[in-house]
């Protein structure tokens, strides 16, 4: 039986060329993000986990969210889908047979998710104790 020769991280970026290594580990702790969320482990759709990268993204970035992710080469929500394909093809991340790359097509647009859509958390109010 011939397997695939498993591939590093690295070797799959270098590979694919296309998306900076830094786009393919944040999908893999987007996923980790909705996977603690939901408490369990179980296949989540393209559009679930493109929803929980971004609400990851506005976590570690905020209003830098989107310049990040395009910095790593990430303008929309099929590039979630061309990334994990990539992890897919390479026995990095697994699919199921109904799962296809058109799932991540136009979840949201990057604009209005990360700077229309972006609201910094309130700042925390201190309360003086009256004396």
């Amino acid at each position: 039986m011939d397997r695939k020769k498993e591939k590093s991280l690295e070797e799959v970026v270098r590979e694919k060329g296309r998306y900076d290594i830094e786009a393919y580990r944040f999908v893999f702790q987007g996923l980790d993000h909705l996977l603690q969320k939901l408490g369990k482990r179980r296949h989540v759709t393209g559009a679930e986990l493109s929803h929980a990268i971004r609400e990851l993204a506005l976590e570690r970035f905020g209003y830098l969210s989107r310049t990040v992710l395009n910095t790593w080469g990430v303008h929309e929500t099929h590039d979630f889908g061309e990334i994990v394909y990539h992890l897919v093809e390479n026995e990095l991340m697994s699919k199921t047979d109904e799962d296809r790359i058109t799932d991540f097509d136009d979840i949201y647009d990057f604009e209005e998710a990360f700077d229309r859509g972006y609201h910094p958390p309130s700042p925390k109010k201190h309360h003086e104790k009256d004396t």
